[in-house]
C-alpha cells in the first residue's frame, strides 16, 4: 500500500528483482543518474579484479605443474639410472620420450619448431597443457622401468618412447592439442614475477583500473 496526496492509500505491485535483474537494469540505465553512473563504475572493477584473480589462479597452476614436472623429471633420471642407463646416455633416453610424445621430434627440435632459444630449459617454456602431457609420460616411463624391472640401456630407451607414443596416441583419440602445435608460453620466469608481486586487494590502483574509471582514473 502506498500514501496518496489525498490522505488515502492505494495498493500497487511490488517487484522482488533477482541479482541478475539489478546488473541488467544497472547496465543499461542511464549514467547521468548518480546511482546509476555508481553501479557501473562498480561492476566495471569488479570484471576487472575478476580477470585478475582468474590469472593469477592461472599462474599459480602453471608454477605448480612446473615445480612437479621438474621433480618427476629427476626422479626419471634416478629411475633411468637404476634401468641401467649410463650418464653418457642420459640425452638420447630423454630424448627418446620427447620424440614418442612429439611425433618424432627431439628436445631440440622441438626448441627450433617453436622458436625457444636453445639455452633455455624446453620445461619453462610449456603451458599448462603441455606440461601435464609430459609430467604423465614421464611418471608412466618411471612406474613402467620398475615395474617390469628393466635393466637393460636399450630396453629403456625403447621403453621410454614407447610410452611417448601412447600418450601421444590418447592425445589423437581425445581430439587434444598435440604438444609440437602448441605455442611456447612465456618464459617461467616472468610467471613467477607475476604472482611474487600479486597481492590481495579490496581495491584497484591507478595502474589496473585505467581505462575503467575514465580519463580522471588515468592521471590518479
Amino acid at each position: 500500500m502506498v500514501d496518496l496526496g489525498s490522505g488515502s492509500s492505494r495498493e500497487v505491485a511490488d517487484y522482488h528483482l533477482s541479482r541478475f535483474a539489478c546488473y541488467l537494469i544497472a547496465q543499461n540505465g542511464d549514467p547521468r543518474k548518480p546511482e546509476i553512473a555508481l553501479a557501473q563504475k562498480y561492476f566495471a572493477v569488479q570484471a576487472r579484479r575478476q580477470e585478475l584473480s582468474d590469472q593469477l589462479a592461472a599462474d599459480i597452476e602453471r608454477l605448480e605443474l612446473r615445480k612437479n614436472t621438474g621433480e618427476e623429471f629427476k626422479a626419471l633420471s634416478g629411475a633411468a639410472q637404476q634401468a641401467g642407463v649410463q650418464n653418457k646416455m642420459f640425452g638420447v633416453f630423454h630424448d627418446a620420450g620427447y620424440k614418442g610424445l612429439y611425433g618424432g621430434l627431439g628436445r631440440d627440435a622441438i626448441k627450433t619448431r617453436k622458436g625457444i632459444p636453445g639455452k633455455e630449459n624446453l620445461l619453462d617454456r610449456m603451458n599448462p597443457t603441455e606440461l601435464a602431457a609430459n609430467q604423465f609420460r614421464i611418471t608412466q616411463t618411471r612406474d613402467k622401468l620398475a615395474r617390469e624391472r628393466i635393466h637393460d640401456d636399450q630396453q629403456a630407451i625403447r621403453t621410454h618412447g614407447q610410452v611417448g607414443k601412447e600418450v601421444r596416441d590418447a592425445i589423437k583419440r581425445i581430439g587434444g592439442d598435440l604438444p609440437e602445435k602448441i605455442p611456447a608460453a612465456e618464459h617461467i620466469r616472468e610467471v613467477e614475477k607475476r604472482v611474487k608481486t600479486a597481492v590481495p586487494r579490496l581495491e584497484l590502483d591507478h595502474r589496473d583500473a585505467g581505462g575503467l574509471l575514465g580519463d580522471a582514473g588515468d592521471k590518479k
